[in-house]
């Protein structure tokens, strides 16, 4: 017999069913009827080992949550083109009126590691991905072509500087730049080590990045 969705998703949702939405059905309910209204939106990766909602233990309608490849902001572009996170952006900040904004990033990132190495297989100058990342590529160049540093080293290097310009094209966007000059919206980066479990917050005025364990 052939199943509607893959089994093991059908025996989540039935843990689901099951176990925590009888303790949740109120706040589903609630949310149905006086729709979301997160304080916070989270621009994170669609890497499957970096979920927002599980790092930063939250429930339904606590986090509006976008994700793309290596969690990156484009500048502001409205020029036509299919723009999926400007979109979002313009809807949580104008409809969901949040009031922070976070670039998660994350250790190991296959596509920062494909803005690193453009000619590995199965990635090439015409793909989707190699589009993508050539948003990188002045970074991408310059963090590459440093042989004093490991393979390793540039990978952790161009995940964190990835952070900080998405947080600068963020800064882009006139409704983003008006709101933060009025102090009605904060602008944050943080990066997720997957191998620890640590995350590490990035200090705003320095840009270096510090773990979240030693905040006050």
């Amino acid at each position: 017999m052939t199943t509607l969705l893959p089994d093991h998703l059908l025996a989540g949702y039935r843990s689901f069913k099951d176990q925590r939405l009888p303790s949740e059905r109120a706040r589903f309910r609630d949310l149905a009827q006086k729709g979301q209204h997160p304080t916070t939106m989270v621009i994170a990766c669609c890497d499957s080992r970096t979920a927002p909602e599980t790092l930063f233990n939250c429930g339904p309608g606590e986090i509006f949550v976008v994700r793309n490849v290596a969690n990156l902001v484009p500048p502001y572009e409205p020029d036509g083109e299919y723009h999926s996170t400007s979109a979002a952006l313009e809807f949580a900040i104008h409809s969901l009126k949040v009031r922070h904004i976070v670039i998660l990033g994350h250790g190991k990132c296959g596509g920062i590691h494909a803005a690193l190495s453009p000619a590995a297989e199965p990635l090439s100058p015409g793909d989707f991905i190699g589009k993508w990342m050539s948003l990188l590529d002045p970074a991408a160049r310059s963090v590459g072509a440093n042989a004093l540093m490991t393979e390793q080293e540039r990978q952790a290097a161009l995940e964190r500087i990835a952070i900080r310009y998405s947080i600068a094209n963020l800064r882009t966007f006139p409704a983003i730049e008006a709101l933060e000059a009025d102090g009605e919206l904060t602008l944050y980066g943080a990066w997720f080590d997957i191998s620890s479990g640590e995350l590490w917050v990035m200090d705003p005025q320095t840009g270096d990045f510090e773990a979240a364990s030693d905040e006050a």
